[in-house]
């Protein structure tokens, strides 16, 4: 093994072309093995963490809560004008998504197979789940409220907890037809309206629950992209998916049609969100795109140096972006504000 940080090298290549920051490393082969659990060691403290590759970012209150390399959790509590690192974070994996349902109670995910759990706006973070021993990163994590959550990774790892995260339950989604079984990378969870939840997944595929998490069904966008993000416009209900090689779908009907959307830039879509009356949109080509007709015409706000490895519009409205350096200088673009 090299370093802490396993992802086979059949999905390696892949995470390689995708955030840059996922391709850390060591190679296996197959699907899931055993090896030898890895300890978990806490996050060292860096005076500057705020320069480390984020991978996701998301509102607790008024606070920014920002994950990425070596288990570095950041905050903000001025909307991203300054940061600080967390007091004490237990691992030192690199976390790939966090989820807030209010101020104080929050989540985060990623290798390792770990999820930690904040009950002081990300200050400081306990272990509810690691899986060392296996070779199976955790990809997205989202939390309804303070009980009912879900986590996804590598091959259609699905996990559900109902107690707050303390018991992870896998739940199996549909295969789709022509497979044996269902392997494809489960990228991003994400909410949609009433108690519809969607999980963005390789090969176009986007998964659909329309009963909070309980059932799923499997939907085919007709493109073969890997979908990385997505996001349900505010107020219409439009579902927008996007990914590989800037690839953008929409959907008017819950996702039993597709309509391809062409955007002013080439690189891949590492973010979306929704804010009411606008979707903001990052890309590996540096560049935040913007939509104020529901995802039908974008246009780009701001162009940055580097690879956007993913966005968060703050509650003034201002559009934060992360890279693998770290925090980049927050764009005012006049967005809506959350």
């Amino acid at each position: 093994m090299q370093g802490r940080m396993d992802v086979s090298k059949s999905v390696r290549g892949w995470l390689c072309v995708t955030l840059l920051a996922w391709s850390v490393l060591a190679a296996g082969s197959g699907h899931a093995q055993g090896m030898a659990p890895v300890p978990l060691r806490a996050a060292v403290a860096d005076a500057h963490a705020e320069r480390a590759m984020m991978l996701a970012a998301t509102l607790a209150g008024e606070r920014v809560v920002a994950v990425g390399a070596r288990g570095n959790v950041i905050l903000s509590d001025d909307g991203g004008q300054h940061w600080r690192q967390a007091r004490q974070v237990p691992v030192d994996f690199t976390l790939t998504a966090v989820s807030f349902v209010d101020d104080k109670e929050g989540w985060a995910a990623g290798h390792g197979g770990v999820v930690i759990h904040t009950a002081d706006g990300g200050e400081t973070w306990q272990v509810q789940r690691s899986a060392t021993e296996v070779d199976q990163p955790l990809f997205t994590v989202y939390f309804r409220d303070r009980l009912h959550g879900w986590a996804a990774g590598l091959w259609s790892l699905l996990l559900q907890t109902e107690d707050g995260g303390k018991t992870w339950t896998p739940l199996h989604l549909p295969v789709a037809a022509g497979s044996k079984r269902s392997d494809l990378n489960l990228l991003h969870l994400f909410a949609g309206q009433g108690d519809a939840l969607y999980l963005a997944a390789e090969q176009g595929t986007l998964f659909r629950s329309r009963d909070g998490g309980q059932h799923w069904e499997l939907q085919s966008t007709g493109s073969k992209a890997s979908l990385w993000s997505g996001a349900v416009a505010r107020p219409s209900g439009t579902l927008i998916v996007a990914g590989l090689g800037g690839k953008l779908l929409r959907s008017t009907d819950e996702g039993a049609t597709w309509q391809a959307v062409a955007l002013p830039t080439s690189g891949s879509i590492t973010a979306l969100q929704a804010t009411p009356g606008v979707l903001t949109a990052s890309s590996l080509e540096g560049k935040l795109l913007q939509s104020r007709d529901d995802g039908l015409s974008w246009q780009v706000v701001a162009t940055a140096p580097q690879a956007i490895t993913t966005l968060l519009v703050n509650r003034l409205g201002q559009v934060l972006p992360f890279s693998k350096e770290g925090v980049l200088k927050p764009v005012e673009p006049g967005a809506a504000k959350p």
